[in-house]
């Protein structure tokens, strides 16, 4: 096999796949410093670049060995996108109270284990197959990516302070991250009504943040 110059693989099919992970890690930045706006901007961000990741790894045709990669480098960043990053979030705007902390400990414990598992079945898959998968197997970790924005704007409107709807967040996505059921994957116009959905939770979002200034 030819050694490449740098390890990894840089052409346009993984862009989108990085870009996201470099939006959670600015999440993770903008949570520790206690701006929830921005933190969870980029949390959208991550789920708009996994939106489309996929659909632009499928223009070019891969190599084993890059399809192997896609796999893996995917799955590693959803778990810092949406495993690490909103759990750092939550525990923040909780005023990193110990008990919302065992629940975000538990909600990124199930994420890895779901994205660990989707790895190897996915390679199994594409042994088999060169279908498109139409469904996945329990909730995926991108969910957060909407429900956790939406849940900050009600938080704020209804003056939720205790960290408890949080809790409660982090402990459904946890236990459906892990639980066998199908979802069928978003294609066509479901993509473009939850790009529709977004839009309205960013706006939520702006109005929020104009009305703690």
């Amino acid at each position: 096999m030819k050694q490449e110059k740098l390890l990894g693989f840089y052409d346009y099919t993984v862009v989108l796949t990085y870009a996201g992970m470099l939006f959670a890690f600015f999440g993770i930045m903008m949570s520790i410093n206690a701006r929830f706006f921005e933190a969870l901007i980029c949390l959208m961000g991550s789920g708009l670049c996994d939106m489309f990741d996929g659909a632009v790894a499928s223009t070019k045709l891969r190599t084993p060995e890059e399809k192997r990669f896609g796999i893996q480098i995917d799955s590693l960043s959803d778990l810092i996108s949406f495993g690490v990053m909103p759990a750092v979030f939550v525990y923040m705007i909780s005023e990193c109270n110990p008990k919302v902390g065992f629940f975000c400990a538990f909600y990124t414990l199930a994420a890895l284990i779901r994205l660990s598992y989707f790895n190897v079945m996915e390679e199994i898959r594409q042994q088999e197959t060169d279908e498109r998968r139409e469904y996945f197997t329990g909730l995926p970790v991108t969910s957060i990516a909407l429900f956790l924005p939406l849940l900050y704007v009600l938080e704020t409107k209804l003056s939720f302070h205790n960290g408890a709807p949080y809790m409660v967040l982090l402990m459904i996505c946890g236990v459906g991250f892990i639980s066998s059921f199908e979802v069928k994957k978003p294609h066509g116009v479901f993509k473009v009504i939850l790009m529709f959905v977004g839009i309205l939770e960013v706006l939520g979002l702006v109005i929020v943040a104009r009305g703690a200034m």
